[in-house]
């Protein structure tokens, strides 16, 4: 169990890293997908922040403190379950599956820490 959470904790660092750049420089299906799902353009510099936060925390976490690793993966657990939720309330769900993946990583990180020994 330990080798796979390790590697979905990972996994969740370099797709958030990534979805962070996409944001920063506010990709075209980052500006769409937030438009769709009825997130105004002008917060996703602060959902970058949020999110590469995590990501940081992750990175912080595997290296030291593993209590910093726990908050930024649950910190990005309740992200996701907003970015979930407000697909849904949006209907959006032809893309759905990426918040849904970005969840899963994100719960697999929360594992990691939690129950793996430090």
């Amino acid at each position: 169990m330990t080798t796979v959470t390790l590697a979905g904790t990972v996994l969740c660092i370099l797709a958030n890293a990534f979805e962070v750049a996409a944001k920063a420089v506010r990709a075209r299906f980052v500006v769409r997908n937030s438009t769709e799902v009825g997130v105004a353009p002008r917060w996703i510099p602060y959902l970058a922040t949020l999110e590469g936060a995590g990501v940081v925390g992750l990175v912080v976490g595997l290296l030291g403190p593993r209590p910093v690793g726990l908050a930024a993966a649950v910190g990005l657990v309740a992200f996701f379950v907003g970015a979930v939720l407000a697909h849904v309330r949006a209907r959006v769900f032809h893309n759905i599956a990426f918040p849904v993946a970005f969840l899963a990583l994100a719960v697999a990180a929360t594992a990691h820490f939690a129950w793996t020994p430090g």
